[in-house]
């Protein structure tokens, strides 16, 4: 579940190249508001963008947040699973 999505969000990433100085390659997903990463080369980009997804889904998961779909791709927790404090 979690691969698929981050696989999903990776296929939909858009990479552009911005005045950043030592970090100008820039990666993003549109649908994931909020998640982006920038590095030294496109594939550093990649990988600090998946840190950040990664980083993101689990905040998300924790405040119990909804995460939007990324194309058929979903991630979703059964309250059943969430303990009660």
């Amino acid at each position: 579940m979690f691969a698929e999505y981050i696989q999903a969000a990776l296929e939909k990433a858009q990479y552009k190249v911005i005045n950043n100085g030592d970090e100008p390659y820039f990666v993003d997903v549109p649908e994931l508001d909020g998640v982006w990463a920038t590095g030294c080369t496109i594939e550093e980009a990649r990988c600090n963008f998946i840190e950040a997804l990664e980083d993101w889904i689990a905040a998300h998961l924790f405040w119990n947040l909804p995460l939007p779909p990324v194309g058929n791709h979903t991630i979703s927790v059964s309250k059943e699973l969430i303990p009660v404090a």
